[in-house]
């Protein structure tokens, strides 16, 4: 195959390995914290071959021409099926300016303290956190299904993160995205409106860009202390309201938690057959 056939080939499996990492979470073997989060699906990279996911490209950096935007978006498009949503066109832009940006920049944690791990045989089986309070990029979607939801939510964050905004530039990635659920009066099912939040870099806390589209607000949240547990595979309205009957059980009735407020984290790491996600709840008293 030609040099130049090799490099736009690994180009075009940098920018798909790149883009699926935008929402994942990776974990700090010394910290037990966690990196990068993935938008993508492990089922939707179990789709691409080896050659697409070569962690090893160091010529990715170039610009992408025409032919491999096309095979990114249409990447995209197909992942967006996965999910029940679109992904327009006009998203064709952020989707580039983001891949290039997560491989020069890398992202930005969101800071919190870890107050306590409780094990099992060596296995935690949940810990209790607390995040300092600060300003969040807020967005809220109320499609018929969660993850309708959380897709478009997140699109309109992620054009808000590359140039839609008052600064007028990139402002960078940080992790994790928080989606919010708040239950029906049953407490059985989910409301239909999702908020997904995304917590701004420390260079723009004292000064947040204003975003362009309305939708968007800027919102100061208060310290948050939240309990939070692993658990792995999709993420819809069933496998949530699973996991958060479990985690109800282990806490049982004496913790002072909310019950009509939840929030999902997904953490991602493409090198595993199983998308690895956290259910947070609320403590009552932060």
């Amino acid at each position: 195959m030609p040099l130049n056939a090799v490099k736009k080939q690994q180009r075009t499996a940098a920018s798909y390995c790149f883009t699926a990492q935008l929402l994942v979470c990776v974990p700090d073997k010394d910290t037990q914290t966690f990196g990068t989060m993935a938008l993508i699906s492990i089922e939707d990279l179990a789709e691409l071959d080896d050659e697409q996911l070569d962690d090893d490209v160091t010529d990715s950096s170039e610009p992408m021409d025409d032919e491999e935007q096309e095979r990114l978006y249409a990447h995209w498009q197909a992942v967006g099926r996965t999910h029940h949503v679109t992904v327009p066109r006009e998203m064709t832009g952020p989707i580039m300016e983001m891949t290039r940006r997560n491989q020069e920049m890398g992202q930005e944690r969101v800071p919190f303290a870890v107050i306590s791990r409780h094990e099992k045989l060596g296995e935690i089986m949940y810990e209790e956190r607390v995040y300092p309070a600060g300003k969040w990029a807020c967005i809220t979607v109320g499609e018929n299904l969660y993850e309708q939801s959380i897709s478009k939510g997140f699109m309109k964050l992620m054009r808000f993160i590359c140039k839609e905004n008052s600064a007028g530039r990139y402002l960078g990635m940080t992790v994790p995205i928080v989606n919010e659920i708040t239950m029906l009066g049953d407490s059985s099912s989910f409301g239909k409106d999702v908020l997904t939040a995304y917590y701004l870099p420390a260079e723009f806390q004292a000064n947040p860009p204003q975003p362009s589209d309305p939708d968007v607000t800027i919102v100061h949240r208060d310290t948050i202390r939240v309990i939070t547990r692993v658990f792995f595979g999709t993420t819809t309205e069933e496998t949530i309201s699973r996991q958060i009957s479990l985690l109800s059980e282990l806490l049982g009735t004496s913790e002072n938690v909310h019950r009509d407020t939840y929030m999902v984290a997904v953490f991602e790491n493409p090198g595993v057959p199983s998308r690895r996600n956290e259910i947070w709840f609320i403590r009552g008293d932060p």
